[in-house]
Order: C-alpha cells, then structure tokens, then sequence
C-alpha cells in the first residue's frame, strides 16, 4: 500500500512538472513574440507612423499598428502600399489567429461569431498578395474591427479598390486606417469588442507631397467617395491622433488642413 502511494505521488510529481514545464514554454513564446512585436523591421518606414494614443504599438512584417486595449482593437494600422506590391496572386483564406505580439491580449476572433458583423480587415488581404507570409499576416485579430456586411463590402471595398489604383499610378502611398473609437459604441462578443460609429483612412503620397482623408459612417453608401474627403485635421480632431508627425511643420500644417481633393484622380 505504501509503495502504490510513494508510486501515485511520483507519477503527480511528473504530471505537475510536465504541466509547469509547458507552462513555461508558452510563456516563453508569448514573451518572445511581444518582444518581437515591438521591434521596428528593417523594411518599416517609422518616419511616416502616427502617434499612439494607447502606447502600444506593434510591427509585423507588413504593417504597424497601435493597439486599444480598451475596445480591443487596433486605433489605427499604418503600412507603405507599393505598386510593387500589388499582384494577382490568390492565396488560401488562413483562419483568423489572436495576435500573440498584443502584450495586453488581442481579443479572439469568437467575439465576432453570430454577432451579425463581419471580421473586417484594416489591412486589406488584397493588398498584401505578393506574398502567402504578408497575404497570411492580415489575418490576426488585432488587424479587424466589427463591420456591417454591406458596407465592408460596399462603399469600404470601393475606397480599398481605389487605393490601390493610386498605389499603381503614384508609384506607392502611404496608408492609416481605423475606426473612430470615440462616444458611445455597441460592443459585442465576451471581450466588448467595440463596434465603430464611422472608419477613417488617410493617405500620403510623399514623392508628389499629397495628403487626402476619407471619413465614413459606417453603413453603406452609393454616394461617390469624393463625398467622404474630409481635411486630416478634422480626423486628427476626431481621434486625438498625429497622423504625420515627422514631417516638416509648415507642410504638414498646409497639407492637413486642406480637403481639395484635385490632385487624387477617382476612377
């Protein structure tokens, strides 16, 4: 009796170790991948991110973002679109995963589910095709805010579609997007992820110092997109966020007061 007792209390002595054991490994990799959110990638322009109202800013390969812990998604996501980068390329729709780089905890992709919104993209997957890496990378949780159907893809698809015509004939811009997390907001799912009033996107064309900002209430539309431009400024007002810092004072003052949309060609 003795003997199946010492026996019993080996054998959870080896359960425990293993547990803490495997424990400890993913603790190790969910600290590994935070640090390693955090750190600027070598093909990141940070001279063009904006400023973080939340204070935690992650860098995947393809994009950066700025995590808002209380509406458990990202206040705004910034990449470079280059004409290079467009391509036709059709890679396998991955499953959405939580983003292990969010050290606070990206919300799960179950907040979403009969909720009655769609995952919506910040980062479009269609504009990250030129590789299964960067295509794949779209797909965690902290790159989609809650969308009504008809305008994710509606009038937000048309305005996605009409960036990338301009990536192609501009030789490149660069891209802010998110939602306005701002006022009252229903939420959904265990984690209260919010649901935006309205979605904004800023561009920047830096070889022709061009600025433009769409801000668009979110439902869909058959309005044309020029009806959305709106100065900067009045986005910066809105969400408390610098979209440009870096950029020379009196140039980013005179480009982000203006909604003179001329120089975008809409087709």
């Amino acid at each position: 009796m003795r003997k199946r007792k010492v026996y019993g209390f080996v054998a959870l002595l080896l359960v425990l170790g293993v547990y803490g054991y495997e424990h400890f490994l993913n603790q190790k990799e969910v600290t590994e991948l935070v640090q390693e959110g955090e750190r600027v990638k070598s093909d990141t322009r940070t001279f063009f991110l904006p400023t973080s109202t939340t204070g935690q800013v992650v860098h995947h390969n393809g994009y950066s973002l700025s995590y808002s812990e209380p509406h458990e998604q990202a206040e705004w996501v910034a990449y470079e679109l280059k004409k290079s980068h467009l391509s036709r390329s059709k890679f396998e729709r991955p499953y959405f995963e939580v983003d292990q780089a969010v050290k606070t905890g990206a919300a799960s992709w179950r907040n979403y589910k009969n909720s009655g919104y769609d995952r919506g993209h910040l980062v479009p997957a269609g504009d990250k095709n030129y590789s299964k890496e960067a295509h794949d990378e779209t797909f965690l949780t902290s790159n989609i805010s809650p969308q009504v159907h008809d305008f994710n893809s509606g009038i937000w698809n048309d305005l996605e579609q009409q960036v990338r015509r301009w990536a192609k004939k501009y030789d490149g811009v660069f891209v802010v997007t998110g939602g306005v997390l701002k006022g009252d907001m229903e939420t959904i799912g265990n984690e209260k992820v919010a649901v935006p009033n309205q979605f904004y996107k800023v561009l920047f064309d830096a070889t022709h110092n061009k600025m433009i900002a769409f801000l668009m209430p979110h439902k869909d539309s058959n309005e044309p997109l020029y009806n959305f431009v709106v100065p900067v400024d009045s986005v910066e007002v809105l969400t408390g966020i610098d979209f440009f810092p870096a950029l020379e004072d009196s140039l980013e003052d005179r480009l982000e007061a203006s909604a003179d949309y001329k120089g975008w060609k809409f087709n």
